[in-house]
């Protein structure tokens, strides 16, 4: 291909490095390629709270209308970042393999508070479903909104006299800034695809299909379709108290998923697996029993 590979990401550090990841892949594959920076609503609007901004799309829309407009030829996403349904003529052609899922805890004044009973903590995060878990496990804190990239979300934490703020694992590991971490949070349910990048492109355009599959890693893939068909079957949407985690062990697909209030007074959580084989529906049949389960106030709450 001697035209290079016009790659369309959001101009953020953590963005910046994914894209450079999709390059460097690229690359070695023999296609040449260019970064083109595209601001999405997310990044021009730092204050409105992100549950109050919509969640569907805040950081997709202006890739999205980049890659339409034939601006860009390929989009790099946080794969958790992309509504579940996509009425417009594009498509995920590549799941890149997974950094680690988790949750983690950054505390710079340490973690001490919480062994403590007495209650008080101040936790930052604008994700419903972190605060919804953490609520659930430390009803005595309190839960305050934090926007912004990665970098300046470290530094709110540190200016603003927080005991903690909750980060995906994957994003400061990407940047170099794991030793900020405090605390992985193991028992926090990650959000459907944390860790996973996903590579869009033009329904249409056989060409990048044919280059960008080659990016594909399949457990990824399948995992993360899993998860995603549980949020889509609960029409949860990406703002929603949901997390789902699907791992392959022992050729066998282990699904657990967790849906709450969101102020944590009420948790559903449920445990499925099946051979690899039959994995497809997994998220959908375990989607369903959350439902059943009254999960379905949940999001009716949500939605209202």
């Amino acid at each position: 291909m001697s035209d290079k590979i016009r790659i369309g990401t959001r101009d953020s550090e953590l963005a910046t490095w994914q894209a450079k990841q999709v390059q460097t892949k690229l690359q070695e594959f023999g296609h040449e390629s260019e970064l083109i920076f595209v601001k999405s609503e997310g990044d021009l609007d730092l204050t409105t709270p992100l549950t109050e901004m919509g969640g569907k799309g805040v950081f997709t829309k202006a890739l999205d209308d980049a890659l339409l407009e034939n601006r860009i030829d390929i989009a790099v996403h946080s794969f958790k970042d992309l509504p579940t349904e996509n009425p417009l003529p594009l498509i995920v052609s590549a799941v890149m393999e997974r950094e680690d899922p988790r949750d983690a805890l950054v505390a710079p004044r340490g973690t001490d508070f919480l062994n403590e009973d007495t209650g008080g903590a101040v936790i930052a995060t604008s994700s419903n479903r972190r605060r919804a878990q953490w609520l659930h496990r430390y009803p005595n804190h309190e839960i305050t909104n934090i926007r912004g990239n990665v970098n300046t979300r470290l530094r709110k934490v540190d200016e603003n006299g927080w005991n903690g703020a909750i980060f995906a694992s994957a994003g400061l590991k990407r940047i170099g800034l794991d030793d900020n971490i405090s605390v992985y949070l193991d028992w926090m349910v990650p959000a459907p695809a944390q860790g996973a990048m996903a590579v869009m492109i033009r329904e249409e355009d056989k060409v990048m299909m044919e280059v960008t599959s080659q990016l594909n890693h399949d457990e990824t893939d399948l995992c993360t379709g899993i998860e995603r068909e549980l949020l889509n079957e609960m029409e949860a949407g990406c703002s929603a108290p949901v997390g789902a985690f699907a791992e392959i062990i022992d050729g066998s697909v282990h699904l657990s998923a967790i849906a709450l209030k969101t102020d944590g007074s009420l948790q559903y959580d449920i445990e499925v697996s099946a051979p690899i084989s039959d994995a497809k529906g997994l998220g959908r049949k375990a989607g369903r029993k959350l439902l059943e389960m009254g999960a379905s106030e949940i999001v009716a709450d949500l939605r209202s």
